[in-house]
């Protein structure tokens, strides 16, 4: 008797379900619109920082707004920082409990290539500023700084020089941003946090319980939630803790899949209502009160003079391409994972390249390491310049294989019969049998 040998597993980077490709494309739809403007808001903040006017944008950003009910009184780039950001957060909360449960991450086999390629790219970053600052005589404290991609950026990138990337490869990079996203919040909690408030951290943990019941019974209204969460930011801003945990937090309370009556879960409605606010208002604003540094000569050279800001242009630049290059060759030959034969190992490296964008979660960590001080505007001013080089370098190797990307698009997105589906997630014509895959009622549109 013979027995059937075992399924062949899927190609690395290989064709998405169509399910996984409508998630990723709304997702990265609205982070493409949101990274133009984000790169709008940061090109304004620059200019207006070092124009005959920067005392007016250090008097903005400077400017408090007080609540005193609920003993906060924080500057407008504070606001941004701790409030702002806490949406950002909820969001990406949001879309890795999405995808734990639902996408790339749910099974051991699809999760080890992006897991592991985040680690390594938040492990090397780190590693290579400890070492610059350890030679320089630096301060050791700005190490997770270089951490964390910014896929706003990237897909504002992608959209600049135009290039067709296929499915696959923006949802590894998206996989990678939601990971390296996570580890800052960890990095966030668990290293910069000032003076704990025993009884305001318990007040909050009590608060998401109720927040966890909430969602376990089915408990529906925009009344329940909102003020509850304003109560958990308020709490865990108030316990020592940064505040954005808090939207992580609840982001990852959230259901992600929906019950039979629902068209969509709750984590769904949530992200496809503040997605919009968190790409092109939250994350913005943010930027253009942290991105507003001196860009003059001397400030300039300081980037490649001192330990600190060295530490983070390599670690964004050098650290983070051999982190994810290598931790994803690495990865897939540990696993023997077969990678798509329509790409080649040099769409890995642009990619690679590509997650060395570390902008908002970099400049506030830049802003939690150093707050105050002078190293932290060069620390800034070197996640800017380390960013902007990171996008130079991806644009030209992702360019070169741009027919090769334009032609994949195209055989992906044919839908000949105009039922809503591309062709190639159905029967070959003529043969009867499934091209790719056979689609479920739920995937059908």
């Amino acid at each position: 008797m013979t027995t059937a040998p075992p399924p062949r597993r899927p190609p690395f980077l290989g064709l998405l379900s169509w399910r996984e490709r409508r998630a990723v494309t709304e997702a990265l739809r609205t982070e493409t619109i949101g990274g133009l403007v984000l790169l709008t808001a940061a090109v304004v903040a620059l200019i207006w920082a070092n124009s005959p006017w920067n005392g007016v944008y250090e008097d903005i950003r400077d400017l408090h707004l007080g609540i005193p009910p609920l003993g906060l009184d924080l500057s407008l780039g504070h606001w941004a920082a701790d409030g702002l950001l806490a949406v950002f957060f909820l969001v990406a909360g949001i879309e890795l409990k999405r995808e734990l449960v639902v996408g790339e991450l749910r099974t051991p086999a699809t999760a080890a290539l992006p897991v592991i390629a985040a680690f390594c790219g938040m492990a090397v970053p780190a590693g290579v500023y400890a070492v610059t600052a350890w030679a320089g005589g630096g301060n050791p404290d700005g190490w997770a700084v270089p951490m964390a991609t910014d896929i706003a950026f990237a897909l504002a990138v992608l959209a600049v020089v135009s290039t067709h990337l296929p499915a696959a490869l923006r949802a590894f990079l998206l996989t990678l941003a939601v990971v390296d996203d996570l580890g800052g919040i960890l990095v966030i909690a668990l290293f910069f946090t000032s003076d704990i408030n025993p009884l305001a951290l318990g007040g909050a943990l009590t608060g998401l319980v109720f927040f966890h019941l909430l969602q376990r019974f089915r408990v529906r209204g925009w009344w329940w939630y909102v003020p509850l969460g304003i109560t958990i930011w308020t709490l865990t801003y108030h316990g020592g803790i940064h505040a954005t945990v808090a939207g992580v937090a609840m982001g990852l309370l959230l259901r992600s899949t929906p019950d039979k009556d629902e068209e969509q879960s709750p984590g769904g409605r949530v992200a496809h209502l503040l997605h919009p606010f968190s790409a092109g208002i939250a994350v913005p604003l943010f930027a253009l009160f942290a991105a507003g540094v001196s860009v003059s000569g001397p400030a300039l050279t300081e980037v490649f003079t001192r330990p600190e800001p060295l530490g983070v242009a390599l670690g964004l630049v050098v650290g983070k391409i051999l982190g994810v290059f290598v931790g994803t060759y690495l990865a897939a030959r540990f696993t023997r994972a077969r990678l798509n034969p329509d790409l080649a190992w040099s769409d890995v490296l642009g990619l690679s390249v590509l997650a060395g964008i570390g902008f908002t979660v970099a400049l506030l960590i830049g802003e939690l390491a150093f707050p105050g001080a002078a190293v932290g505007e060069q620390v800034k001013a070197a996640v800017l310049v380390a960013s902007l080089t990171a996008a130079a370098l991806a644009a030209v190797l992702l360019r070169r294989r741009n027919a090769v990307y334009r032609r994949l698009c195209q055989e992906e997105t044919v839908d000949a019969d105009g039922d809503g589906i591309p062709d190639i997630y159905q029967s070959a014509p003529g043969t009867g049998g499934p091209r790719h895959e056979v689609l479920s009622p739920a995937d059908k549109p």
